[in-house]
């Protein structure tokens, strides 16, 4: 089963939706962007989430050291790394560690090679924007990555699409953000269909 990740959650109103429709996992963006949140603002959130969910602090070049700050103090499940961070910054670190990486194509693939982490983003290729940039990439593009890493795959990502998604990449895990929003703030219904779609549920 292709487990379910909701990024960028900033509102109470976002963790009562989460605790009420269960995903996997939820994102606090603690870089620059419009859905950054800081530290402060995420501990109080996550007081009132459900313990079953799991939690992932997104970075974009951090200091280890305030990853690591930000992880304990939010106790984060998952680091999240979207920057240019090198291989040997993110060994050892204290959590499951995922990394991003931007597919253009084909030969993007060969810069997993170089990394040892729990997961393997995979996010589309924008020049000059580190991810949360709502478009897809090529799904076709052939590739047998997800047999031997945990795949997470994200970019463009709605309710409409996920379903082929799923299908063409087979990923461990599906990253939507702006796909379940309204106006930019998260919307229940359209987590609600993401849910649905990817878990095969159609029931009303």
């Amino acid at each position: 089963m292709t487990r379910i990740k909701i990024c960028g959650l900033t509102r109470e109103e976002d963790i009562a939706y989460v605790n009420e429709l269960k995903p996997d996992y939820v994102g606090f963006v603690f870089a620059t962007s419009k859905r950054q949140i800081t530290p402060k603002k995420a501990i109080k959130l996550i007081e009132k989430l459900d313990r079953r969910i799991k939690k992932v602090g997104v970075f974009v070049n951090p200091s280890m050291e305030e990853a690591r700050r930000i992880a304990e103090a939010c106790d984060l499940d998952v680091l999240q790394f979207h920057g240019e961070e090198k291989p040997e910054d993110i060994i050892g670190l204290p959590r499951e560690t995922w990394k991003s990486f931007r597919i253009k194509n084909q030969e993007s693939f060969q810069e997993l090679e170089a990394y040892s982490v729990g997961g393997y983003l995979l996010d589309t290729y924008v020049k000059g924007q580190q991810g949360g940039t709502g478009k897809a990439f090529d799904w076709n593009i052939d590739s047998d990555i997800n047999k031997n890493k945990m795949i997470i795959l994200a970019g463009g990502l709605s309710s409409e699409n996920v379903e082929e998604a799923v299908e063409k990449m087979k990923p461990h895990v599906v990253d939507v953000s702006s796909g379940v929003e309204t106006d930019g703030c998260k919307d229940f219904e359209k987590i609600k269909k993401f849910i649905e779609k990817v878990r095969g549920s159609h029931d009303s």
